[in-house]
């Protein structure tokens, strides 16, 4: 099997989607009795692996009945369009805020475009290719939908965004994530325990919503957690339960550090570099050395993320 693809059992697969750096961005396939459906897709540029692990586990490309994407941020979406050219009998279903960007992305284009520039929109994501209106429909919360039998359970999971559903698997009893279980890199693992920060990207982060999320993703009582950014974590209920404690606390800390800046001059540079000093305490304290090369892998999450707790900032009340 290509080292891009992982088997993680249950009939579900994580694919590397290239995306910036391995094992950074993850789609997910899910094949149960010759069916499959696809959870999030990364950009365009991911499309060719998404086709080749059809190709290597033997299922038709016809055989794909959806094509799911957790939001409509493009690391998350970007390929949804393209993909579904090759998959003659997919549908998109999509979280009803997000919906209209599938069928029509000009205005999703641009607003990415104000965050990273046109050089690396076309470096990164490639142009999109919007999903046929009559092939996309939206998600309601508390949805199933069926794969062959195997029921996928949607419910609306704001706080990172607004336009994010999470998906459910009772045969695996983990839930698809997206972003709203922050974010947790395999270089960042300590004798197999995961780390996990959260992600607050611009531009609807939300701390209060995203805590209530939570609460109802551990709800179901999960033993993992299937996170874009990266892969499968958790293990049993107990273990996600760690993760999410030590992700809501660095909210906590996150927000209260905005909060102190909300006037500075400087703002986002200590912001930034504020976040960033706290990820590698944090990550110390997980028993990683939190060297120069981890500060560089955090470097692009620091920025974003003062990015968007400014936009959160500059809409609340002050405390």
């Amino acid at each position: 099997m290509p080292d891009f693809i992982d088997d993680l059992g249950h009939g579900l697969y994580a694919i590397d989607t290239g995306f910036q750096r391995p094992r950074f961005d993850a789609a997910y396939l899910m094949i149960e009795d010759g069916r499959a459906a696809f959870i999030d897709t990364g950009t365009n540029h991911a499309v060719p692996r998404l086709l080749a692990a059809l190709d290597t586990l033997g299922v038709a490309r016809n055989a794909v009945d959806w094509v799911i994407p957790t939001h409509v941020h493009l690391d998350h979406a970007g390929g949804v369009g393209l993909l579904m050219e090759a998959l003659p009998n997919a549908r998109a279903l999509v979280h009803p805020r997000g919906l209209r960007h599938m069928v029509d992305p000009k205005a999703l284009w641009l607003s990415a475009l104000t965050v990273y520039g046109d050089a690396e929109m076309q470096r990164s994501y490639g142009k999109l290719v919007p999903v046929p209106a009559e092939r996309a429909e939206a998600s309601h919360d508390d949805q199933v939908i069926h794969l062959a039998g195997r029921p996928l359970r949607l419910i609306d999971t704001p706080g990172h965004a607004r336009h994010h559903h999470a998906i459910w698997d009772e045969a695996s009893r983990s839930w698809f994530t997206g972003d709203t279980f922050g974010l947790s890199y395999r270089v960042f693992d300590v004798d197999g325990r995961a780390w996990i920060l959260p992600t607050s990207t611009p531009v609807q982060f939300d701390p209060d919503a995203l805590k209530a999320t939570v609460a109802r993703l551990l709800a179901a009582e999960p033993v993992a957690m299937q996170v874009t950014h990266y892969g499968r974590i958790g293990g049993s209920v107990d273990e996600v339960r760690r993760l999410a404690a030590l992700m809501l606390d660095e909210v906590d800390d996150m927000v209260a550090l905005a909060r102190q800046l909300r006037d500075a001059p400087d703002r986002h540079e200590r912001l930034k570099a504020g976040l960033l000093d706290g990820y590698l305490a944090r990550l110390r304290v997980h028993g990683h050395p939190a060297d120069a090369d981890a500060a560089d892998w955090l470097a692009m999450d620091a920025e974003l993320n003062a990015q968007g707790l400014e936009v959160w900032l500059d809409r609340a009340p002050a405390a």
